[in-house]
């Protein structure tokens, strides 16, 4: 049985990636304290997590219960190791593309999660960390990448009014924080510029790992620039385009050394609270 299961459910965009090919690259060296389940172990609960958050429908939350507990049930022993769980997919899909305008499906899927967590290992202690970053950055970030990937022709002024709930997960934290009764831990993205291991660094504190092996632990490079702001407010027309963008950043890439400023939240090192089922 796990000592401690951690729920990293996101957000988008707040350096997710980098975080998970962290703990992919130090897997070996973590193997005696933390054991992982990443996004890329959880294909089929992040489909059906994306498929509840576009329409809330009852029956596709059972299908993520389904699907995680599955997960949850097929675990080998770990005895007193840390379960780390992270895909930012877990809390849905991200928003800014038709009419899923924020995270609210966020707090019921981790509900879920914690629950099933909890009666899988009822010794375990189960906490949530959610990492998040200023509303400006993630509005530029978030628009970058529907950009990428998508036909999207609005522009970034009306994507910014349309979705301005969305990026402030600040307050997402403090909902999920009163609808989940476990302690629940946030940090921003800005915050971790310079530590040692980038975003990794604050979720691994949770992990009460030995300093000597803290120490062993490598980096990874961002996976990405910065996602070039000042290209997002100020030069990126979609509707200039008749195509959509290939996946390919050749447009991007003259503005990819252009440093963005950002807005920055608090440091949370303490849990924000517990709520009630």
């Amino acid at each position: 049985m796990p000592r401690r299961i951690i729920i990293h459910a996101g957000f988008h965009k707040t350096g997710t990636t980098t975080l998970q090919a962290t703990l992919r690259e130090n897997r070996t060296t973590l193997k005696k304290h933390i054991a992982l389940r990443l996004r890329w172990h959880m294909k089929d609960i992040v489909a059906a997590s994306r498929g509840y958050s576009t329409d809330q429908d009852p029956l596709a939350l059972i299908k993520v219960q389904s699907r995680f507990g599955s997960m949850m049930n097929a675990l080998p022993g770990m005895p007193r190791r840390t379960l780390i769980i992270s895909a930012e997919e877990l809390s849905g899909h991200l928003p800014g593309r038709g009419d899923l305008m924020d995270y609210a499906a966020a707090p019921v899927l981790i509900y879920a999660y914690w629950e099933i967590a909890k009666a899988r290992y009822p010794q375990a202690e189960v906490l949530i960390y959610l990492s998040t970053r200023s509303p400006t950055a993630w509005l530029a970030s978030a628009y970058w990448e529907h950009v990428k990937s998508s036909n999207m022709t609005m522009d970034f002024d009306a994507f910014s009014t349309r979705y301005i709930k969305a990026a402030k997960l600040d307050d997402m934290v403090t909902e999920i924080a009163s609808r989940v009764p476990a302690p629940v831990y946030a940090h921003a993205l800005e915050d971790c510029r310079d530590l040692a291991l980038g975003p990794a660094d604050p979720l691994l504190d949770l992990c009460d790992l030995p300093q000597t092996l803290r120490s062993e632990l490598v980096a990874v490079p961002p996976a990405t620039n910065g996602l070039a702001m000042t290209f997002c407010t100020r030069c990126w027309k979609p509707t200039e385009f008749t195509k959509p963008l290939p996946h390919a950043t050749r447009p991007k890439q003259p503005f990819l050394q252009r440093r963005a400023t950002h807005e920055t939240f608090p440091l949370s090192r303490s849990p924000i609270g517990a709520g009630q089922p």
